[in-house]
């Protein structure tokens, strides 16, 4: 492995970096607020089918028992869903690390690009 190609690899004058991990970071956002809505969702189906419970019509039964069964596989799916964005995240957070640690000066650079940035656009006001 040669620093040459490393440095290219992640080079912060390219922009295609910094365009994934703003890609990544939006992917992660929707994923969090769909998993939101859908744990809602589910609260919302749960309480349906207590307000239900009480109906002793068989087809009422056997849908309760049907929406049951799917809100058991949902949450299932949901806290599998979960678990992956949060491993992504601890993922990005080491590769961030990492990138850090093996070029701190670089990071030195672009944190203090940035800072220009910014402090010129909010000069600008």
């Amino acid at each position: 492995m040669t620093t040459a190609s490393t440095t290219t690899a992640q080079s912060p004058l390219d922009g295609g970096a910094a365009r994934r991990a703003e890609a990544h970071d939006s992917t992660a956002a929707r994923r969090a607020d769909a998993a939101s809505d859908v744990h809602s969702l589910l609260a919302d189906i749960q309480d349906l089918l207590g307000q239900l419970a009480h109906v002793a019509d068989p087809d009422i039964a056997r849908v309760r028992a049907r929406l049951s069964e799917s809100l058991a596989t949902a949450r299932r799916a949901v806290t599998e869903g979960s678990e992956q964005v949060r491993a992504q995240v601890r993922s990005s957070v080491r590769s961030g690390d990492a990138y850090v640690r093996n070029q701190p000066w670089q990071a030195v650079g672009i944190a203090a690009a940035a800072g220009l940035v910014i402090g010129f656009l909010v000069a600008k006001r």
